[in-house]
């Protein structure tokens, strides 16, 4: 999977899955990002793994409300004479709603993706689609930097914003995103713009699919809110094949 230096992108081969956007009202395919591609080739010899996330979540169950509970009612033994009282206000269907609709960020392209927790920080670089409509992503010389799919929202934006990167690479070792899988529900994901903002994200899962269930809803499907995508390989490596057997995906939430 060699490439030579002057070719700031490559294609994939592997298959993540069928990521579906609409354009001009048409539902288009597009073929998905490349596990392979997201790996280059094994550490050898001996490579360190990467850190993969716990395979089921433990659940979170809300503390009880106990202010919101009902006082117990107990029968009067002589009955009370009722009123109504007459009615005061709107009435609930001509009130506005009290939920302000989310509101996103200017488009504005990304330039550095830090993620304290795992110690990244690291420059973006914008990828598209190859001409067989692959997506893009850097080269394995350019394993340290993060991949932004420029044909998706920018990261704060409405919708889903993709960031790719290698997780690891035969000319570097591991690679932007070798740590990734550590991650944990609630970590933070800042994505620096270029029109200086920065865009703050809290995560929301972390977790692991065989390339052959990638979840390209998920991952490149519509969004009401702003939310991140962070796309690398995980699983086993498969020397047969080249490649990793999984793809890693974080799944994050923009801080307002």
């Amino acid at each position: 999977m060699a490439q030579s230096p002057d070719v700031p992108t490559r294609s994939a081969s592997g298959r993540h899955g069928k990521p579906w956007r609409a354009a001009g009202g048409v539902l288009v395919a597009l073929l998905a990002l490349s596990g392979a591609a997201l790996v280059g080739t094994g550490l050898n010899p001996a490579p360190a793994q990467p850190p993969q996330p716990a395979d089921v979540e433990p659940e979170v169950y809300p503390e009880p409300d106990w202010a919101a509970e009902p006082a117990p009612q107990w029968e009067s033994a002589s009955p009370t004479p009722s009123t109504t009282a007459a009615p005061t206000g709107t009435p609930p269907s001509a009130r506005a709603s009290t939920t302000p609709a989310p509101v996103g960020m200017p488009r504005s392209e990304p330039t550095k993706i830090t993620i304290p927790r795992i110690k990244v920080d690291a420059k973006i670089m914008s990828v598209g689609l190859n001409g067989d409509g692959t997506v893009q992503v850097p080269s394995l010389k350019q394993a340290r930097l993060a991949g932004w799919y420029k044909v998706g929202a920018s990261p704060g934006e409405i919708g889903n914003a993709v960031i790719v990167g290698h997780v690891d690479s035969a000319a570097i070792g591991p690679a932007v995103f070798f740590k990734l899988g550590a991650l944990t529900r609630g970590d933070e994901v800042r994505v620096t713009r270029k029109d200086g903002k920065v865009a703050r994200f809290r995560v929301d899962t972390v977790k692991s699919y065989p390339k052959t269930s990638f979840p390209s809803e998920v991952v490149y499907g519509t969004a009401d809110t702003a939310k991140l995508q962070v796309v690398t390989c995980g699983g086993r490596f498969d020397k047969k094949e080249g490649s990793y057997t999984n793809n890693i995906v974080v799944s994050a939430s923009r801080i307002p």
